[in-house]
């Protein structure tokens, strides 16, 4: 489902795109982009408790909105043309599809888990992910980030395939890999949006 949610904020009208993802998950969360919000709720929730969310959430949703989009309007113009973009971008997707799996290989010996294969995707609003079926997902903008950022999304997926949550015991697990992950999870919520060609 994809919709609009309205905000009024200081006496002016924002209007955010948003989409809901149902799935057998036990909990709600919202995440926010440039591109609006993605609301991922269990199967059974109804539109009207979503709409309670939103409306929860407002001030945290409208807040985070305006940082994006401040951010975006600091970030420096990229004279690159369209061709020369698609082009650039192609090249970083084809580098991913070679990079990614040396970095897996090399962290799934301190992960285990077993996973059927990879993927490279163009995402708006996630990193990676990791399937019931082990299918592992990566976004090829990670290429423009400094390895260790890279190396923590590939940990973090990693461990999911032997804690399928976000419990304790995963965060446990991502830490014994990667002991500053806590620094890589800001370096992206920071600067993730500036990922871009």
């Amino acid at each position: 489902m994809d919709t609009v949610y309205r905000i009024k904020y200081q006496s002016k009208l924002y209007e955010l795109p948003y989409s809901v993802i149902r799935s057998d998950r036990k909990t709600c969360s919202v995440s926010i982009s440039e591109e609006g919000l993605v609301l991922r709720v269990p199967l059974h929730i109804s539109d009207r408790e979503i709409q309670h969310i939103l409306l929860e959430k407002q001030h945290w949703i409208i807040t985070k909105y305006l940082e994006l989009q401040q951010k975006k309007e600091s970030r420096p113009v990229s004279n690159l043309t369209d061709v020369q973009r698609d082009a650039l971008k192609k090249r970083y997707i084809e580098a991913a599809r070679e990079y990614f799996p040396k970095r897996i290989a090399y962290f799934h010996q301190f992960t285990g888990g077993t996973y059927s294969r990879i993927s490279i995707r163009d995402q708006k609003t996630r990193w990676g992910s990791c399937s019931s079926r082990g299918t592992l997902s990566f976004n090829w903008r990670l290429m423009l980030a400094p390895p260790a950022i890279l190396d923590y999304v590939v940990v973090h997926e990693l461990c999911h395939l032997t804690h399928m949550d976000h419990s304790p015991a995963f965060w446990q697990a991502v830490g014994e890999v990667c002991p500053d992950y806590r620094t890589a999870r800001k370096w992206l919520k920071d600067h993730g949006q500036d990922l871009v060609l």
